[in-house]
């Protein structure tokens, strides 16, 4: 059994930034990557930003230049810091992890149930 828990949504004011977490556990063999999706309203789920178990990130065109994901490996927690956010950021993020378990020993994606950044004035 796996667990992604979120943390860190809320509301803020266009410009302001937000600090999102995610703690995987259960019973984890081994993580490829860990990273970021969001979901507006009407739109399909879409890339933000992952990091690999390497260090490598990856982030959407969009978001360049004001997010950065980090992780930490011992503690699996993947952070994505949000500055200068805009009122298209708003939408429900979701936290991915690409790892494998004890029990299967291969790997899929696994997803936190999301949590919501509201970004208004």
């Amino acid at each position: 059994q796996v667990q992604l828990e979120e943390s860190g949504g809320g509301w803020v004011q266009p410009g302001g930034s937000l600090r999102l977490s995610c703690v995987a556990s259960g019973s984890i063999l081994s993580m490829l990557a860990m990273g970021w999706y969001r979901q507006a309203p009407g739109k399909q789920r879409e890339l933000v930003a992952v990091i690999s178990s390497g260090g490598s990130t990856n982030y959407a065109v969009s978001v360049k230049g004001r997010f950065t994901i980090s992780g930490d490996n011992v503690k699996r927690t993947v952070y994505l810091q949000m500055n200068s956010l805009k009122p298209e950021d708003t939408a429900v993020y979701y936290c991915n992890a690409d790892l494998a378990t004890f029990d299967s020993g291969t790997y899929h994606d696994y997803w936190g149930q999301g949590t919501q950044v509201t970004v208004s004035s």
